[in-house]
């Protein structure tokens, strides 16, 4: 997976845009990041919860790790895209996506 192909997954959710964040893209729901490229663009973030952190590092943990210090306990989760299977990633971005989203969009999403 590329860093192009990641863009075009994250923007593929509902109400979900690209800004910049110090010097590198993210992607936003309500004005708040689920996901970002980082500087170097064979690794992504995905904004997670804890728990769901910890499945993804357990069904890839060769393609997904914590986020260093304080930002990985909170369940930011890199992602590197080389190794990611593509349906993995989407899924992840989903979940970073439905724990970002307004809970009025979620309502309106069923």
């Amino acid at each position: 997976m590329t860093s192009d192909e990641f863009r075009e997954m994250a923007l593929s959710f509902p109400g979900a845009e690209e800004r910049e964040h110090m010097g590198h893209p993210d992607f936003r729901v309500g004005g708040k990041i689920f996901a970002t490229i980082s500087p170097d663009p064979d690794r992504a973030m995905v904004k997670l919860k804890p728990d769901e952190q910890q499945s993804y590092l357990r069904i890839d943990p060769n393609a997904f790790e914590p986020a260093s210090g304080a930002w990985g306990t909170g369940g930011a989760t890199m992602v590197i895209l080389a190794l990611a299977d593509e349906e993995v990633v989407h899924h992840a971005l989903r979940a970073a996506w439905r724990n970002t989203a307004p809970k009025k969009m979620l309502d309106e999403l069923g």
